[in-house]
């Protein structure tokens, strides 16, 4: 029996990612076809068989599958019953026009601690993506990436560095509305995306994401206790709209901001 596919896309405000889709498949095969960025899929149901630069090949829940710009592929389903997959698609630049023919020689990483890390990903990226946490999350999928196809996977070393940590901090208690783009903060204080979050959770003990949020919701219930709505608080403090202050409000205090507010 065949059914309907289910498909969700969207275009996320995430410098390097140009699409994320999520989709189910029952009976649909891929024709041939390329891409002008990266493909970087999960399948979480059932299995896809297909053929790159004219090689067999399949991808499961045991690996990550990434395939590379400008090279053919096809896709179909291994079983009956079809498959789920989660995808993003990256920009070229993110992983470099030099690493194609290794990804054609090696599309598969039998790798959890990179598939928990796309999966947090797509976690930070639905329904609406919080900037700084899906670039931070990003930036460590994308370093993983690199370590396999470099064929130097090796654990993080240790990332105490208290001035960059210290400067970070900084930078987001100045730009608690605006936010700020992790990359950016990393080439002007002279490291990493990745090591930046690493010496910031290590020496404040939280990565810079929840700590830009909780601040948040610092300002926040200050202006729902000067008596401003929601709504307008919402949008003063950082957040996309009240819905999304809520959500996090909820999590911060077990409440509502309009209940937060009644209750002074």
């Amino acid at each position: 029996m065949t059914g309907p596919a289910e498909v969700v896309a969207w275009r996320p405000p995430v410098p390097g990612l140009t699409e994320v889709l999520h989709a189910r498949f029952t009976d649909h095969a891929y024709p041939a076809h390329t891409h002008d960025g990266w493909t970087l899929l999960l399948v979480d149901a059932g299995a896809v068989r297909y053929d790159l630069d004219r090689h067999a090949h399949g991808a499961s829940r045991d690996v990550v599958t990434l395939l590379p710009p400008g090279v053919p592929h096809d896709g179909r389903s291994q079983f009956p019953g079809g498959f789920r997959k989660r995808v993003l698609y990256l920009e070229p630049a993110v992983l470099g026009a030099d690493r194609v023919g290794r990804a054609v020689d090696r599309p598969e990483f039998a790798d959890r601690e990179l598939r928990d890390r796309v999966s947090r990903l797509h976690g930070a990226l639905a329904p609406r993506a919080e900037e700084l946490e899906a670039q931070s999350r990003l930036a460590f999928v994308v370093e993983r990436l690199a370590q396999h196809l470099d064929s130097a996977v090796r654990p993080a070393p240790p990332a105490r560095n208290a001035r960059v940590a210290d400067a970070l901090r900084e930078l987001l208690d100045t730009r608690l509305v605006e936010g700020l783009d992790l990359s950016v903060a990393a080439a002007h204080l002279g490291v990493s995306s990745t090591h930046l979050v690493r010496a910031f959770t290590s020496r404040h003990g939280l990565p810079p994401h929840r700590y830009l949020t909780g601040r948040r919701i610092d300002l926040a219930r200050r202006l729902l206790l000067d008596g401003l709505p929601a709504a307008e608080v919402a949008t003063a403090s950082g957040f996309h709209d009240q819905a999304h202050l809520t959500r996090h409000f909820r999590r911060m205090l077990a409440t509502t901001p309009a209940a937060y507010a009644r209750s002074a």
